[in-house]
């Protein structure tokens, strides 16, 4: 069974011309069940059914948007229903799993809505190994499970490093991010819900933090801002708290980078 859930995140950054994170798609599933149409009026409905106009601001939260339509329609309501519209060129990030398993979205859910804004699926190169360390490598995976074949894939560290500002952090004094990111004026997450060894779990802070990091960025996070050398010799002796702290950190650099509104 699938289950997903899509809201609007608190770091969401809204300006004319730039939105971070404005939708978020969540999954704890098996990638390759199948996806049923159903009829967008139905997706609305149980949306409403299911968001109270009692939780949407306060004390500063987040207005959480859930469905049971787990469908391409219901993708869709759910985005339309943020009412945040993907302008300019628009960047898709997400994950697009490892060579072998089934832990990202289906690109038959996702289709429909990447090519609605006409976005490109985003990545970076991992730091850890394993079949996304390079660009080549990388791309093949994506185009394994299926992602080139509903959208253009842009791998953004293909051409190294950018670094953005880090307004007053703690671990981090830049953030170190795939440099094409500066190609992009919308950034739409989608993100799959997963357990995560060191992060807890896997969601859009991840994916906008450690996801649109560079590998120089990425080691830079998991080491708590102290090296952008390789962080896999020294796993053992890390500080969790320093990386969870540099991973936010992270996070809302690229919220400010994109511009707040």
């Amino acid at each position: 069974m699938k289950r997903y859930s899509l809201w609007k995140k608190v770091v969401v950054a809204i300006s004319l011309t730039a939105i971070i994170g404005g939708a978020v798609l969540t999954e704890c599933s098996n990638k390759s069940q199948n996806v049923a149409e159903t009829d967008t009026k139905e997706s609305e409905e149980a949306i409403a059914e299911n968001n109270s106009s009692e939780d949407i601001t306060k004390s500063g939260n987040s207005k959480v948007y859930m469905t049971k339509d787990i469908s391409p329609a219901g993708l869709q309501a759910v985005y339309d229903a943020l009412n945040r519209k993907a302008t300019g060129k628009v960047a898709v990030k997400l994950s697009t799993g490892e060579a072998g398993d089934t832990y990202y979205l289906s690109p038959d859910l996702i289709k429909s809505l990447v090519q609605s804004v006409n976005g490109t699926i985003v990545e970076c190169n991992t730091a850890y190994g394993g079949s996304r360390a390079n660009t080549e490598m990388h791309k093949q995976v994506a185009k394994d499970h299926g992602f080139t074949a509903i959208a253009d894939v842009d791998i953004m560290d293909s051409d190294d490093s950018m670094s953005i500002q880090v307004k007053n952090g703690n671990r981090l004094k830049e953030d170190l991010v795939g440099s094409h990111l500066a190609n992009y004026d919308f950034v739409m997450v989608l993100s799959h819900f997963k357990g995560h060894a060191m992060g807890g779990f896997g969601g859009s802070i991840k994916n906008i933090s450690i996801g649109i990091g560079s590998q120089k960025g990425k080691n830079l996070i998991h080491t708590g801002g102290n090296t952008t050398d390789s962080w896999m010799p020294q796993m053992n002796s890390l500080n969790q708290d320093h990386f969870l702290e540099a991973m936010a950190e992270a996070g809302k650099a690229v919220s400010d980078y994109e511009g707040n509104g």
